[in-house]
């Protein structure tokens, strides 16, 4: 099976973000204006890091295409994959064709011998996958997933908190000390896993003290984590402040983007999906 090579933090860390900022915002800021959410993603190679794949949420089609899963099935649709064929429409562009959401040109899943292993690429999603789109990645074989904000970044800064309710109403099974699932009360970082301190187990545990983490990110199909994370592996501490901001920069630009979302929302731009 193919194992990508190991990159450095600050490798990994400059090629997400410049993904998200070049390839994923454009593709989100034009499919909002449809209706569609804020949640866009990008495969890259695992060998340099280039992005080979772009998409964003296109939920006025289908309450379905989620960032993720539009991502993934542009990926298996694709047919040559040379970085600099990655071109991202601008928003004008997206919008005139109807393909705000990355659609693109591909004929469906061709045969395409030049397609990389998923086990050799790198997944990036903008926010942390809900479980339709958890379930995607483990079913297409992706192996290494980042994203930058947190469930509770979803919920408490875009406003959106379904992810969090379906996996704690449908997936989180009440344990005997725990029998009732109130929502989670946790704002920041809820991207860590437990065990890796306080902040790790905000977003992530019931009111009730259920320290179960909603879904395991080191599992048999894949690992996931937060940017963030990549962050604290930067030896030299100047150097992680200058990551920091840039995190904080780019997390930035989402916030009129997540403002224009609840704009048309409010306005009554209409969509498939059922959960606003």
């Amino acid at each position: 099976m193919d194992q990508p090579p190991t990159h450095s933090p600050t490798a990994l860390l400059r090629a997400l973000l410049s993904t998200i900022e070049t390839h994923v915002v454009p593709l989100t800021a034009a499919g909002i204006a449809g209706g569609s959410k804020v949640f866009g993603a990008a495969v890259l190679s695992g060998a340099d890091l280039a992005p080979l794949t772009a998409a964003t949420n296109d939920e006025r089609r289908s309450p379905l295409l989620h960032g993720e899963v539009n991502c993934i099935q542009r990926f298996f649709a694709q047919e040559r994959f040379p970085a600099a064929e990655l071109r991202a429409p601008s928003p004008a562009a997206a919008l005139a064709s109807g393909k705000g959401g990355g659609e693109g040109e591909n004929p469906p899943y061709p045969l395409g011998s030049a397609r990389p292993s998923p086990r050799a690429c790198v997944f990036l999603a903008t926010h942390e996958p809900c479980c339709l789109c958890l379930s995607a990645l483990a079913w297409s074989g992706f192996a290494r997933v980042y994203y930058l904000f947190s469930y509770a970044d979803t919920r408490d800064v875009f406003a959106i908190p379904y992810d969090i309710d379906i996996l704690q109403a449908v997936f989180r099974v009440p344990c005997a000390s725990s029998p009732s699932l109130p929502a989670i009360s946790a704002i920041g970082e809820g991207s860590k896993s437990k065990g890796e301190g306080e902040e790790g187990k905000k977003g992530n545990e019931s009111e009730n003290g259920d320290e179960r983490p909603l879904y395991n990110r080191t599992n048999k199909f894949f690992t996931a984590r937060s940017v963030a994370e990549l962050v604290a592996e930067v030896d030299d501490p100047e150097e992680r402040q200058v990551w920091e901001k840039e995190i904080a920069r780019v997390r930035g630009l989402y916030d009129e983007l997540g403002e224009r979302y609840q704009r048309g929302k409010r306005e009554g731009v209409g969509s498939a999906s059922f959960w606003k």
